[in-house]
């Protein structure tokens, strides 16, 4: 994979704090020589083949990675927050995490209450929610706590361990959801910036996903496109015992057939389909519990052909998530193949296809 990914998933960038991201992503384009455009939330753009009189496609990760929000300090110097995007409490116990100032990050774990502590309770253990969680820096009060540096509205975000596993072929990071979308928008500029389209290609990454899928609907809004296409991880249950369609790393890239805000479109998912039996592209069923960019764009103005291709990857939503390289190769060969693809001629059989 291209170095960019790591580059990617090491910044920091709960919703509404993406400027690192957005910044990354505009040097990479800019170097590439692409065109840059951006709406007023934040969401970048690269455009490739401007002016063309074929259909316009656009192409969308999301900047933004689950996280919290610094809420208030406790007398004995441990932080309170609140979640920014879904997150279980009980899976950020004991976690190591990094609470993003002006300064630089300040290290800290979440404080978990060791079994001694708890012995003789009357009370048994309770699912813990994220407001209940306190993050400890090491402060010995609230003055130190704010002496180090720690303010109310701060992000707060896992601490990363990027690690390759020992047969080279899983990658475990934090925000693979979705910076690995956001990766591979760049990635597919380089690619194609010196091909010749029969579309006009906006490709890039929307902000505040994770909360509303916000930046989706005003990026969508200013570009128009015909066919929108996000990328995004979704989330396996192969180990948890699921089923044919919920997703298996190593499998190839998701067709999102359902989700709960938006039934993929059945010219585009047809389409898909057909190209992926046409140029041996692995790929699998998924049927997800959650949405992504596309719910939201495909109420744009007069409507707009949505298709999700998914990237498979386990324990999102968490510290650390884990994909597979061969899927990154299926889902780069199908966006790639995807977009090469769209002209008028195939834009008017998907349209017509409902």
């Amino acid at each position: 994979m291209d170095p960019l990914y790591k580059d990617l998933v090491n910044l920091p960038g709960a919703p509404s704090f993406e400027k690192p991201v957005r910044d990354y992503m505009r040097q990479v384009m800019k170097a590439a020589g692409v065109d840059v455009v951006q709406d007023k939330l934040g969401s970048i753009f690269g455009h490739l083949n401007p002016g063309s009189k074929g259909p316009r496609v656009m192409l969308a990760g999301h900047m933004d990675e689950v996280g919290g929000l610094v809420t208030g300090i406790t007398k004995h110097g441990l932080i309170k927050m609140i979640p920014l995007g879904g997150m279980k409490g009980d899976v950020f116990l004991s976690q190591h995490m990094e609470i993003i100032t002006d300064d630089g990050a300040i290290p800290g774990v979440t404080a978990s209450k060791p079994p001694h502590l708890s012995r003789g309770s009357s009370h048994p253990d309770t699912p813990i929610k994220f407001e209940e969680l306190r993050v400890d820096i090491g402060a010995d009060s609230k003055e130190h706590a704010e002496e180090l540096g720690v303010k109310i509205g701060q992000q707060i975000i896992p601490t990363n361990q990027y690690t390759v596993s020992k047969d080279g072929k899983k990658i475990f990071s934090k925000a693979w959801d979705n910076r690995f979308g956001a990766g591979l928008a760049l990635d597919v500029l380089k690619t194609l910036k010196d091909e010749a389209l029969d579309c006009e290609l906006y490709a890039g990454a929307t902000v505040q996903e994770e909360v509303g899928l916000r930046g989706a609907q005003t990026s969508t809004y200013m570009i128009d496109p015909d066919i929108f296409i996000a990328v995004d991880a979704s989330p396996c249950a192969d180990v948890f015992d699921g089923d044919d369609v919920s997703g298996h790393l190593g499998e190839g890239f998701l067709v999102r057939f359902y989700d709960p805000v938006a039934l993929m479109h059945q010219g585009i998912k047809k389409h898909i389909l057909k190209l992926a039996e046409a140029h041996d592209i692995k790929y699998q069923y998924y049927q997800s519990k959650g949405g992504t960019d596309a719910a939201k764009a495909q109420y744009s103005k007069s409507g707009v052909v949505v298709a999700t291709i998914g990237m498979p990857a386990r324990y999102i939503h968490s510290t650390t998530s884990m994909i597979h390289t061969d899927d990154y190769e299926s889902v780069k060969h199908m966006v790639l193949t995807l977009i090469r693809s769209i002209n008028d001629e195939t834009l008017t059989t998907i349209q017509n296809d409902v």
